[in-house]
């Protein structure tokens, strides 16, 4: 009936929980799973399980890691930062061998799956996307990568890039990028026609970046709902980074909270060390999904970040004055759950059904593990241990 148990060990409230596997799926779950005998138990000694990790945005065309230190470079302006990246990333090994590097440290942390961002524009073309695309179809069965057609340079400002994007859509990309319509790109209208009409020809989603500040930026949210839900597009629109959220009134938040709401548009934050970020829990008592992220991992934007998403948990938690075991789980949830949910990740969790593919840590509860970050884990993937380095 069963291929294998796993015994003795603790749920995320730290209750006792044993798991059993039939052909990769999990048939049963409870406190005791009873005398079976013949199966083989696998005792796992009081420690915790953990769905897998969701990298709700990453950079895998950008990142550093694989290659040498590049000691960050100070900027003045995005369009200074732009040419400090190119510059670094001619000097850097080919995309592809970075990329697998960075899908196969966050693999080793536990993350089963992505979405990355990558850029394509009239300058770039589509040699970011399809390196990408080659590091991923390595990983197929062990990390589900979502691809961002990312707009970096602008969409209304760089001429051409509208037609690459959607030439990039045709090739194989999930998801259409925007950037900060207004203060990047200077025709908001402009390229939100763009987004939205690739988005509805095609079918994908949408995960636009906004850095925009204050007003302008909840303005800027505010469009995006409205044209998300006038499109019929709920549950299909993200926005990354909105540090808007964080910068304006209470009564602000909650008025465009409450149109995020509607349009089912959700937000994605990584905390990020110099910036006011969105406020999680005002937002999710007002019924928006907000997940997690890395975002960029040792690059020309930052020198921080190792692909941990547990980490990134605990660093959402530490910035948010998250302190409950109730509030340090919603930063676990940012990290797993709330990230599948927006890439619409399949048979994921711990539940009779699933796939049984998941962490184990040693952690007596979910909240603990977010709180001290414990380095020492293990991953059954599809109901077989496995070395988490593949």
């Amino acid at each position: 009936m069963f291929d294998r148990v796993f015994v003795n060990a603790v749920a995320a409230d730290g209750s006792p929980l044993s798991l059993a596997v039939a052909e990769g799926r999990i048939a049963r779950l409870g406190a005791d799973l009873g005398p079976l005998d013949g199966v083989e138990r696998i005792d796992l000694g009081g420690q915790l399980l953990l769905p897998g990790f969701v990298d709700g945005h990453i950079h895998l065309d950008k990142s550093f890691v694989g290659d040498r230190w590049h000691p960050h470079q100070a900027a003045g302006s995005l369009r200074e930062r732009l040419a400090v990246e190119k510059r670094e990333l001619a000097l850097a090994p080919p995309i592809v061998e970075r990329a697998d590097a960075l899908i196969r440290q966050a693999v080793s942390f536990g993350t089963v799956a992505m979405r990355s961002h990558v850029d394509v524009d009239a300058t770039t073309g589509l040699t970011n996307l399809h390196a990408v695309m080659e590091a991923r179809e390595k990983w197929r069965g062990i990390v589900d990568i979502e691809l961002v057609a990312f707009p970096q340079a602008g969409v209304m400002s760089c001429p051409g890039t509208a037609d690459v994007l959607e030439a990039a859509i045709q090739d194989g990309a999930d998801v259409i990028g925007g950037i900060d319509p207004t203060t990047l790109d200077g025709d908001a209208e402009g390229q939100l026609n763009v987004v939205f009409g690739i988005a509805e020809r095609h079918g994908v989603k949408i995960d636009i970046h906004l850095h925009e500040p204050g007003l302008q930026g909840i303005e800027q949210l505010r469009c995006i709902a409205e044209r998300t839900f006038a499109a019929g597009l709920q549950g299909r629109v993200s926005v990354s980074h909105a540090y808007a959220l964080g910068q304006v009134p209470d009564d602000e938040v909650e008025r465009i909270a409450a149109d995020l709401a509607r349009a089912g548009v959700s937000i994605l934050t990584n905390a990020p060390g110099d910036h006011a970020f969105p406020p999680i829990l005002r937002l999710r008592a007002a019924g928006v999904n907000v997940f997690a992220g890395n975002d960029n991992i040792r690059d020309a934007w930052w020198p921080y970040g190792n692909a941990d998403m547990l980490q990134r948990a605990m660093l959402i938690g530490y910035r948010s004055g998250f302190y409950s075991d109730e509030d340090l789980n919603v930063a676990l949830a940012m990290a797993t759950t709330a990230g599948a949910a927006v890439i619409q990740k399949r048979d994921y969790g711990l539940a009779v059904g699933n796939e049984a593919t998941f962490i184990v840590l040693e952690a007596p509860n979910a909240a603990a593990a977010v709180a001290a970050v414990p380095a020492r884990r293990r991953m059954v993937r599809r109901g077989q241990l496995v070395d988490s380095t593949c």
